[in-house]
């Protein structure tokens, strides 16, 4: 394949790649997207294999790895349950770190890249190096890290070591000061020592930065290292003079970063504080900061819910992270097919964080084939509360607790939420009075209108559901 072959090629891909993104910003049109990304995958891989900087005899080695990942990537995608995308996204993050940090080792000891280089140009691309080095590490061990708390091998609580901030400024002073180094060594191996000082410090950063935030801002972590992820492709694509690898790379960065922000404002945080830490634990029960809820809950039984379901004339459903881990999504779609054919107005509400990562409910609720135009975001919906007969939430807590509203003194304080209390009457399916992922009580449980349905998620509308057939 010529250059301006592959040049073209790699025009192509961008544009596809663009089209992507655009396509995901709406559950409609997010399978068009995915498709518009994998053709421009396609084509960027091929036009890289084939293309004229492959060295002769390089191809075979490339598509035998290109297969070997191929095989684990279709065999996870197989076998991972969708209760475990969080932590597999985590993990394919970490890759892409992994990736960038061996590709600038690789590169900088390469005796042909070096001899091509002179003065400010070699300054630049031993910058480049560093650089990618540096946020590739960040990013894989951050991202193993949040994999481990997604996956529960690590506990939600934030670790707060004693002067961390202090820890982190010093760490990257030294690493400023190693930089300076590697860009005056006059040798690879005395490069090398400062470009591994660097890569432990940054390393050992990833894992204190991660470790360090709570189990309630780990929705956007997800999208920070999402972000992470994409710079590292980016530097790599410096390192290697791609164009096409810069650009992907910014796509993704921008992109991530644009979503932690949307996140971030979400749940009331500032991005500054996200990364500082210390909010949310692993879900133990704790009250709320302005103490214990007046009141007793008012349980209800899968009967009695299907009987206030089959009276309504409009009802929102709002899932969380419980319904995820239940595998409850095909019931609830059963409920709602069964509802609407009735005449029931029947409606999601999504919160920007519901669950472990960004859009995991949508993905759930595409899976079991809820309509998209039923599905929609807590700004959409929250203002027709009032005039709802029954709000039922599936495993949420900290995205429906009123106290981030009414409690100056919570810990979630000015976060938005939805309005489920507002409603004639609310259901809300958990297996315990355990407080949610952020560790904070909510007062909802203990509020007139609300009724408490204990038990499996499944399970209960496994019962709700052959209640309404009855």
């Amino acid at each position: 394949m010529s250059q301006n072959l592959a040049t073209v090629a790699y025009l192509g891909a961008t544009m596809l790649f663009i089209l992507s993104l655009g396509g995901l910003s709406n559950p409609e049109t997010s399978r068009r997207g995915n498709l518009y990304g994998m053709i421009g995958m396609t084509i960027a891989v091929l036009a890289t294999v084939f293309g004229p900087r492959v060295m002769a005899g390089g191809s075979a080695w490339i598509i035998a790895a290109m297969a070997v990942g191929a095989g684990i990537g279709v065999y996870a995608a197989r076998v991972v349950k969708m209760t475990q995308m969080p932590e597999l996204v985590a993990l394919m993050h970490s890759l892409v770190g992994l990736a960038a940090m061996l590709v600038g080792f690789a590169n900088y000891i390469d005796p042909a890249a070096a001899a091509q280089l002179t003065g400010a140009e070699k300054t630049i691309h031993e910058a480049e190096v560093y650089i990618g080095i540096l946020i590739g590490a960040i990013t894989f061990s951050g991202s193993v890290i949040a994999f481990g708390k997604l996956s529960g091998k690590i506990g939600g609580n934030p670790l707060l070591l004693p002067a961390r901030h202090w820890i982190n400024l010093v760490g990257l002073l030294v690493v400023i000061w190693f930089g300076a180094e590697f860009l005056r060594a006059e040798s690879v191996n005395e490069g090398m020592v400062a470009l591994i000082v660097m890569t432990v410090i940054a390393l050992l950063f990833g894992i204190h930065m991660v470790m360090a935030i709570g189990g309630a801002d780990m929705p956007v972590v997800v999208s920070m290292l999402n972000s992470y992820s994409g710079w590292a492709a980016a530097a790599t694509g410096f390192m290697l003079s791609n164009d096409l690898l810069i650009v992907t790379g910014a796509l993704v960065g921008s992109s991530g970063a644009i979503l932690s922000y949307i996140m971030c404002r979400a749940m009331n945080r500032h991005f500054i504080s996200v990364i500082a830490g210390g909010f949310g634990t692993s879900g133990a029960p704790a009250p709320a900061a302005g103490g214990e809820p007046a009141g007793e809950v008012s349980p209800i039984s899968a009967a009695e819910s299907a009987e206030l379901l089959r009276e309504a004339k409009s009802v929102i459903i709002v899932p969380g992270y419980g319904m995820a881990v239940a595998q409850a999504q095909h019931t609830v779609y059963e409920i709602t097919r069964l509802l609407r054919e009735r005449g029931v107005n029947v409606r999601f509400g999504i919160h920007p964080v519901a669950g472990r990562m960004p859009g995991h409910m949508n993905v759930l609720l595409a899976e079991a084939k809820v309509p998209y135009d039923i599905v929609l975001e807590m700004d959409e919906l929250n203002d027709d509360f009032p005039a709802t007969d029954v709000a039922m939430v599936i495993g949420a807590n900290d995205i429906v607790n009123p106290a981030a509203q009414d409690d100056p003194a919570s810990p979630i304080a000015g976060m938005p939420v939805l309005e489920v209390w507002k409603a004639k009457t609310s259901i809300v399916m958990k297996r315990s009075m355990a407080s949610g992922y952020a560790g904070v009580d909510n007062p909802l449980f203990y509020k007139e209108n609300n009724r408490m349905l204990f038990g499996d998620a499944k399970k209960m509308l496994d019962e709700v559901l052959a209640a309404l057939k009855g």
